[in-house]
């Protein structure tokens, strides 16, 4: 379908919804229909254009459609040996860009290059009001003094329709490395805290059950320096690939079974949680995976306490009814999402419910 009828066949659905009081669902491949809160609105498929608009390997940019697959981009920056650093998990081999964008998740590179917002340049958007709208970019200035393009990362469809987004791109690594040591998770904590605060090239880190792995990535020179620093034993170099990528989908059996997993914040300083469970840690520590059926208002106190917050990420449906998926907001800051909401969304098209009841 062309772009520009593809277009027309949203606004009509969209004044159509917005005229009788109807609500819409953008999804794609529905890979991430897991996260966040229930689904509700009449489903809306953004795969009717596919493809790459603009790609400019010198200038480092890709601009595509929403509907387009994350893995097609990713192929085609490997051939001219680029990436998305901020390496983004796909949860199903037909996930979208839109989709990527609308959950606004990071993988294990997040911790060194930085998180998606950070690598979005643009967007377009169609908003409640069936307008489209671009920010950001090469596009037009943001407004309201909000830099709308990276709002949109971690939106999940509730503001409007992805159209196309703009992502900086970075070069692959000249090499990489993985180190792997046999270590508790207190001594880990400590070493990342220690190897975090020095100018060592690491790019990921992850630990379970007593193995720490750190991965190295950038000149050799550089590598090989720390890797005499870190110690432990260099893992396989496919075997380590396929570590890092089963760790960003969720493929490792800690992420097998039906008991609450949640995603929990921390500073880099925080300790080992107090609380019963089983953990992996990522990001030298700053993002901790919980398996826990803990309680979740007590759990939540815990981390709070600690300088950071809890999502319940997976599981554990019937504490969702109750407390939620996030944290509570601020009153404050709940009203900045109820102003963006009506300035985008003055009917209440899109995606109800999703992040919070009351938006």
């Amino acid at each position: 379908m062309m772009t520009t009828s593809f277009h027309a066949v949203l606004r009509e659905q969209v004044l159509d919804a917005a005229a009788r009081g109807g609500t819409l669902r953008p999804h794609g491949s529905g890979s991430k229909d897991f996260l966040a809160q229930a689904l509700a609105g009449t489903p809306l498929d953004m795969r009717g254009v596919q493809g790459v608009i603009a790609y400019e390997p010198s200038e480092l940019y890709i601009t595509a459609h929403a509907g387009t697959r994350i893995a097609d981009i990713e192929a085609l920056l490997a051939s001219h040996q680029q990436m998305l650093a901020f390496e983004p998990p796909h949860f199903g081999a037909s996930a979208t860009l839109g989709g990527v964008l609308a959950s606004g998740l990071s993988g294990p590179r997040r911790v060194a290059a930085g998180s998606l917002r950070d690598f979005v340049l643009g967007v377009s958007l169609m908003d409640g009001q069936g307008r489209v709208l671009r920010f950001g970019g090469q596009v037009m200035k943001n407004v309201a003094g909000f830099d709308v393009s990276r709002l949109i990362a971690g939106s999940f469809g509730t503001l409007g329709l992805v159209l196309d987004v703009t992502l900086k791109v970075l070069p692959v690594p000249q090499a990489e490395q993985t180190r792997v040591l046999e270590l508790d998770e207190t001594e880990a904590l400590v070493r990342l805290r220690e190897w975090g605060a020095q100018p060592l090239p690491l790019s990921a880190s992850a630990w379970h059950d007593g193995r720490l792995c750190v991965r190295l990535s950038g000149a050799q020179v550089a590598i090989d320096a720390a890797a005499r620093l870190i110690g432990g034993e260099a893992a396989d170099g496919c075997a380590a690939t396929g570590y890092w990528q089963s760790l960003r989908e969720h493929l490792q059996g800690f992420f097998a079974g039906d008991a609450p997993l949640w995603r929990v914040a921390l500073p880099p300083v925080a300790p080992r949680l107090p609380i019963d469970g089983d953990v992996l840690l990522e990001w030298h520590g700053m993002q901790r995976w919980l398996r826990s059926d803990a309680d979740a208002d007590a759990l939540r106190h815990v981390v709070s306490a600690l300088g950071g917050h809890a999502t319940l990420f997976r599981g554990g449906r019937a504490l969702d009814r109750e407390l939620g998926v996030f944290e509570p907001l601020a009153p404050e800051v709940m009203a900045v999402h109820r102003r963006l909401k009506q300035a985008f969304d003055p009917s209440g098209v899109f995606s109800p419910g999703r992040l919070y009841a009351e938006l």
